[in-house]
């Protein structure tokens, strides 16, 4: 099999990872792709008020109790 033919063919490339990343290196586009160092958001753009916070956690404690009471009920023996 030729190497053009090994380098199309997505199955061998992850029996190669080390071929994989020698080909990123020497890959011209590659190297001209403008680079943008993305950070996660670890804080809401909009500050959250201690009422709000409370109140999302009173929604998510009624969605957990209807989960829990819609087990309950399909494991009951009427």
């Amino acid at each position: 099999m030729s190497h053009t033919a090994i380098a199309l063919n997505p199955f061998s490339l992850m029996m190669e990872p080390e071929r994989v990343l020698q080909t990123m290196e020497r890959s011209q586009q590659l190297r001209g792709l403008r680079r943008h160092k993305l950070r996660p958001l670890d804080k809401p753009l909009i500050p959250y008020t201690d009422e709000a916070l409370a109140s999302r956690a009173a929604f998510d404690a009624e969605l957990d109790a209807q989960d829990r009471r819609q087990h309950a009920a399909a494991y009951r023996l009427n």
